[in-house]
């Protein structure tokens, strides 16, 4: 096996994108190159005219730099936000009560 196969063989895959709205919307997956060893997630909280939102920024990257989430291994950066994290409980929640709901025939 010659060494650029068994690099692109064994590479790093991050999520990437750049200031999205939400972490959906940040889940393109991008082969990283060599000397990319981490995932880096940078949020970022937006507020203009008494609105507030959060951008979300992935990307692949030789340095973990400080006051971004980072991780090393492939498809490690799925989701880092709270927020988000907050959201399947919900889901799960709403999904449950539906369950209950329909098995009492209500």
């Amino acid at each position: 096996m010659q060494s650029s196969e068994y690099n692109r063989a064994h590479s790093l895959v991050c999520f990437t994108c750049k200031d999205a709205s939400s972490n959906w919307r940040c889940l393109a997956p991008t082969m990283c190159r060599s000397a990319e060893n981490n995932c880096v997630t940078e949020y970022s909280i937006l507020e203009t005219g008494g609105h507030s939102g959060q951008s979300i920024s992935k990307q692949c990257s030789v340095h973990c730099p400080g006051g971004v989430s980072c991780c090393s291994f492939s498809f490690c950066n799925f989701s880092r936000a709270s927020s988000v994290k907050v959201s399947y409980s919900v889901l799960a929640m709403v999904v449950l009560a539906s369950f209950v709901y329909v098995r009492a025939g209500l």
